[in-house]
């Protein structure tokens, strides 16, 4: 009969009388499967790689515990980690090359200026990488045989005649006109200085909010959601009594994009709003400021035509909704090759072209 089929009363006496036969044979009873492999005398085939004894009946021996000295054990070994190690912090200000305490780089998660990301690029970015790039070496590839001599040019600085004896050991004057900046010189695309985008400026001149601050909040709530960015309000510098503004009066805002917010921006003025303008022939070929940086702008219904507006039409008043300019910064030496790098982007040009 099994020891199961029996009733309560009657396992607890069974089990209480195997448990006094074991104690009285010196064998104790274990809950583990060694121990159990240990007490068989004719072990099986199955049990022979299991291990003689659990560590579960190891005792805690008080003896050695007091013999173990953590610090005694560090000090004897023989290698150990430099002291600089987990003591290095990074300086909080930048002072000069000669110090002997200098931040560590940016791209170091040590560094105070660290930030983490890129983890992805954006589409156009890596249309840029891929594609775009090469494209531009090829376009822009100037040819220039072996021993080819440079034809000299003339100096950009203007010197002095020496007609004063004050003219000696003056630095030399800047060119002719009003502005006086000098331009950068255009240099051949070559694999080290291919054009790329650098950042992108939208600012916008609200009107409106000379007579309502009204109009100067709702374009700040438009343009931080096209642009993604907290715009930043300046302040009139001198008042103009014909226009109506006073000195101090807030009236324009401005948001600076970089990296990929930048890329993203240009590719949604590309791809999604300068399709649907109706009537538009492309950015004037006579924009830029010989410098690599190309304007454009887009009026009330050009804004309106931003997905982020769009979706959320109703919440902005429509004839609160401001126009704004677009500046997209390249590191062109030149409005040609600035030109050059939209062109292959998808952004089209019309007019005379000005270099």
């Amino acid at each position: 009969m099994a020891l199961q089929e029996l009733p309560s009363a009657m396992r607890q006496l069974a089990n209480r009388h195997a448990r006094s036969t074991a104690v009285a044979i010196g064998q104790f009873p274990r809950r583990y499967a060694s121990g159990q492999a240990a007490a068989v005398q004719e072990v099986s085939e199955d049990l022979q790689d299991l291990e003689p004894q659990s560590s579960l009946s190891t005792r805690f021996s008080p003896k050695k515990a007091a013999g173990f000295d953590p610090v005694k054990r560090a000090e004897g070994r023989k290698i150990e980690l430099p002291s600089s190690r987990y003591q290095y912090r990074s300086p909080r200000y930048y002072r000069g090359p000669l110090h002997p305490h200098q931040p560590p780089p940016t791209s170091d998660p040590a560094s105070r200026q660290f930030v983490p990301g890129p983890f992805s690029h954006t589409r156009l970015e890596q249309t840029f990488q891929s594609t775009i790039a090469s494209d531009l070496m090829t376009l822009g590839y100037a040819h220039r045989p072996p021993g080819t001599v440079d034809i000299p040019k003339s100096d950009r600085l203007r010197t002095w005649d020496d007609s004063s004896p004050y003219h000696k050991n003056r630095p030399k004057r800047g060119p002719r006109g009003p502005e006086g900046v000098l331009r950068l010189i255009e240099r051949d695309i070559s694999w080290r200085n291919i054009p790329k985008i650098q950042g992108v400026t939208v600012h916008s001149m609200v009107k409106g909010a000379m007579d309502d601050s009204a109009y100067l909040h709702i374009a700040g709530m438009a343009l931080q959601a096209v642009t993604g960015v907290k715009p930043k309000v300046f302040k009139a510098t001198q008042g103009v009594a014909s226009f109506g503004i006073r000195q101090g009066m807030p009236i324009s805002l401005t948001c600076t994009l970089r990296n990929n917010q930048a890329y993203e921006f240009v590719d949604k003025c590309i791809n999604l709003v300068l399709p649907k303008l109706k009537d538009w022939e492309g950015v004037e070929g006579t924009t830029g400021d010989s410098s690599g940086n190309i304007s454009f702008g887009f009026n009330r219904d050009g804004a309106l035509l931003f997905p982020e507006i769009e979706v959320n039409y109703d919440m902005y008043p429509p004839k609160m909704i401001p126009g704004f300019h677009v500046t997209i910064h390249t590191s062109a030496t030149s409005d040609r090759h600035a030109r050059l790098l939209l062109s292959a982007m998808g952004l089209p040009f019309h007019g005379k072209l000005v270099d």
